[in-house]
């Protein structure tokens, strides 16, 4: 894929739709993108380009949306790469983003510019989760696994400068980056989880880019106008295969930061009809009439009712108007993280709500 500006503007939207609540801020993933072509990024390579044996590299940022768009430099992003490759003496073949989201679908934009290190296709998952195992491609199974990861964050004038490298079990490692986003002040770019290309083509998610892409520029097609919102909505459903649940004012909105990532509930009144939307960074569950209506890994994605935007978990408020869509899991390209159902146990711990199993 040949990259230009406006395809920026269509694959952070495309992606903050996919974000489901989560996978960044908008206009952090819109600056990311323009100063990397502005840095001579230009295309972003199909897995196909890529031998088997080359090795590719996880990048992503890990922490709470709430802590702010604007608390990760631009190089903070590329330090975590060479950190990595300072500390494993590595040859990385290329990047991958752990996810899609807003600032997802375009990291490892700007480290390829910096670094000569191409981008490919091939996310870890096609769609934001709030736990770094979730976007580790099912390595979190494999008992054998040492994982590496390098964490950048904070700065030297706030006190809170954090350039950290860690090897060991995945899982333990993945708490050690968590605890050194809040170290940092909420939010940590990463670099993480060598694996050969030929692992990524059976666990990642493979064109998940291009998904995202597509769907920015069919949500985008039609200038969004307060009367025509809704119209955009409908454009993304019958491109992603969901379903339109409703208009409704937030009534209720509760925030706090559990394990460095926003946990919450937002309550919508519309009529008589009340919908919860539970979050952990992503929507997690949607329930109306007594009934449960979608469950993580789901698509639950919010917009507002006057713009058309897409709307995070982060940027809910009380009387805010917004719509909401559901699209299934099987109509998404995920990652083999979306297959353990451990994960599932650790976000019910969190948010007190049953989560069924993967796929189900």
């Amino acid at each position: 894929m040949n990259i230009d500006r406006q395809d920026v503007e269509a694959a952070v939207t495309g992606g903050a739709i996919l974000g489901g609540g989560g996978g960044g801020w908008v206009e952090e993933g819109r600056i990311l993108g323009r100063l990397a072509l502005e840095k001579g990024f230009s295309e972003i390579l199909s897995i196909d380009d890529i031998p088997d044996t080359s090795t590719l590299l996880t990048v992503s940022a890990v922490g709470a949306p709430s802590a702010g768009a604007s608390l990760l430099r631009p190089e903070d992003y590329v330090r975590a790469v060479e950190l990595f490759m300072e500390r494993t003496a590595i040859k990385v073949g290329g990047l991958i983003s752990s996810e899609i989201g807003a600032l997802g679908v375009v990291n490892g934009w700007l480290q390829s510019a910096a670094l000569d290190i191409p981008v490919v296709d091939a996310p870890c998952n096609g769609r934001a989760h709030p736990l770094g195992l979730m976007g580790s491609m099912g390595l979190a199974q494999k008992k054998d696994y040492l994982a590496s990861q390098a964490a950048v964050g904070g700065s030297l004038e706030r006190g809170n400068r954090v350039e950290s490298f860690f090897t060991g079990p995945l899982s333990e490692v993945s708490k050690k980056v968590r605890e050194s986003a809040v170290r940092a002040g909420g939010m940590v770019a990463v670099a993480r989880n060598p694996v050969p290309c030929s692992y990524v083509k059976e666990h990642g998610a493979p064109g998940a880019i291009r998904m995202a892409l597509d769907a920015g520029k069919r949500f985008l097609e039609k200038t969004v106008r307060q009367d025509r919102a809704e119209e955009a909505i409908e454009r993304i459903l019958s491109f992603l295969g969901g379903t339109f649940i409703g208009k409704g004012i937030i009534e209720k909105y509760a925030l706090k930061m559990e394990a460095g990532l926003d946990a919450g509930q937002a309550d919508l009144r519309e009529g008589t009809t009340v919908h919860e939307l539970t979050f952990w960074n992503e929507y997690m569950t949607l329930e109306g009439r007594g009934k449960r209506i979608a469950t993580f890994p789901d698509l639950i994605m919010t917009f507002d009712a006057q713009t058309g935007r897409p709307l995070t978990s982060a940027e809910l408020r009380g009387a805010h108007e917004v719509l909401v869509i559901v699209v299934p899991a099987r109509k998404l390209i995920l990652g083999a993280g979306m297959r353990d159902h451990h994960l599932l146990r650790i976000v019910e711990k969190t948010i007190g709500k049953s989560m069924g199993e993967f796929g189900s």
